[in-house]
């Protein structure tokens, strides 16, 4: 069965802001960004318990895009079968900015 996988709003704003930034810099490249991150929300959907947890008290993970420096953060809530994707930020930001999300 699959997860059902919910994008919080900022970590839709996430994708977009990064997105154009690559576009600014190569023309088509924002796209290639956004093709990536939807690969990670489809292999989220199959199986979210894959990666490892990050958090000791919640059940927090994040997976890599295959292309780019970016971590897909998000909490699995195994007794909903849901995913909730809670930022997509660079792999150098520090934690503190996607743990004001959770």
């Amino acid at each position: 069965m699959n997860w059902r996988v919910v994008v919080r709003p900022e970590a839709g704003d996430d994708v977009e802001e990064a997105a154009t930034w690559y576009d600014e810099r190569q023309p088509g490249l924002g796209s290639d960004f956004t093709e990536e991150i939807l690969k990670v929300f489809d292999a989220l959907e199959l199986n979210p318990l894959l990666n490892c947890r990050r958090h000791p008290r919640k059940n927090i993970r994040w997976r890599y895009p295959e292309r780019f420096p970016y971590r897909v953060i998000y909490e699995v809530r195994e007794d909903e079968k849901r995913v909730v994707v809670a930022a997509v930020l660079h792999a150098a930001r520090h934690d503190r900015q996607w743990q004001k999300r959770i």
